[in-house]
């Protein structure tokens, strides 16, 4: 058994800016786990494969393609492969979530 806590990881190198830590790579799937401070985003980007949110605490704003939604915890948000996505912290709080990249990409992500 492997047990990680994203508090002993060290962070992973992103484009965005933001604290981000690789929980789970493996040549089929990539788990990250963000920490969006207030007034944080990811830049808007198009990744090869499908994504998944899931909201661990705060609201942040998801867009996906042309939709922008305020969400909440405990949600999942499905973003296909291919299409532009981001995370907002537009809030005063913190927000954190899982990001699982399914099947994890071999190609790299564009920022738009």
């Amino acid at each position: 058994m492997k047990i990680r806590n994203y508090k002993e990881l060290s962070l992973a190198q992103t484009p965005h800016g933001i604290n981000a830590y690789k929980l789970y790579d493996k040549d089929h799937a990539l788990i990250m786990y963000l920490h969006l401070q207030a007034g944080e985003s990811l830049k808007p980007h198009i990744t090869p494969v499908d994504v998944a949110f899931y909201v661990l605490e705060g609201n942040p704003t998801i867009m996906v393609e042309d939709e922008k939604v305020q969400v909440k915890k405990d949600d999942i948000i499905e973003s296909p492969k291919d299409i532009v996505h981001c995370i907002y912290n537009e809030t005063d709080e913190d927000v954190r979530v899982l990001v699982m990249k399914l099947p994890k990409p071999i190609k790299k992500t564009i920022l738009v």
